[in-house]
């Protein structure tokens, strides 16, 4: 089991130490830290104490890695957020997603308060029309001319660590792709998936209908026509 523990927390930071830019200075922070200085002290000779313990110079609390205050925390709470496959979510999907991880104290209180100032998602909000009318889709006319998308999120994770599946629905024959993937998947990743495990088998849709932010969109056709050999110029706006 301990060995187990630190398998994971090796794992952990070297994961970070590629994705998460100031990841080192952490340790230096450790050390004047109002909450972790005195369990980064006492854990410093390689004891446990009190669920801390230090791996590799980082400080862990049963297995997540403690991030100090004035360090990377807003970084953490903005990818935790709005990045990956997550979208926009609410408060308890972020807070899940980053107390997975990583532990500070108050953590669900700097998660309620990030989202609520959120721009994007008091935009989102008030471009919400409750009174208005569906518009209807248009009725394909052939196999895997219109498809939909969509994804299915927290789910048991596999042994290759997938926890989630993108689901690529033909509007036409109602035939589905039922592709794993993780949610942290970024938009280029989920256009690398599309394009081996769609495109290849059906050739490029003519719609597509998929309720994802602008952001995620324009990465994901921009994979997507890269992958084809073809440019998007800036007069071109990619189907919708």
């Amino acid at each position: 089991m301990v060995a187990d523990a630190l398998s994971r927390r090796h794992v952990l930071s070297t994961q970070l130490e590629v994705k998460v830019p100031g990841l080192e200075s952490l340790k230096e922070l450790y050390c004047t830290d109002h909450i972790f200085s005195e369990p980064y002290a006492k854990c410093n000779d390689g004891k446990a104490w009190d669920k801390y313990h230090v791996h590799d110079g980082f400080l862990f609390r049963a297995n997540k890695l403690c991030v100090p205050d004035s360090s990377i925390r807003p970084l953490l709470l903005q990818e935790s957020h709005a990045g990956g496959l997550m979208g926009h979510f609410g408060c308890e999907k972020t807070y899940e997603l980053l107390a997975d991880h990583f532990y500070w104290p108050k953590m669900r209180k700097d998660v309620e308060r990030f989202v609520q100032r959120c721009i994007i998602c008091h935009k989102a909000k008030s471009k919400l029309n409750p009174h208005g009318l569906y518009t209807p889709l248009p009725v394909p006319n052939a196999p895997w001319e219109d498809i939909s998308m969509d994804f299915v999120l927290g789910l048991p994770r596999t042994r290759r660590g997938r926890d989630s599946v993108f689901v690529v629905v033909d509007r036409f024959s109602k035939m589905a792709h039922f592709i794993p993937c993780h949610k942290n998947d970024d938009a280029s990743h989920v256009a690398e998936l599309f394009f081996r495990e769609v495109v290849r088998l059906h050739g490029m849709p003519r719609t597509i209908v998929l309720d994802r932010d602008v952001k995620f969109m324009s990465y994901f056709w921009k994979t997507l026509w890269e992958k084809l050999g073809t440019t998007i110029f800036n007069n071109v706006s990619p189907p919708n």
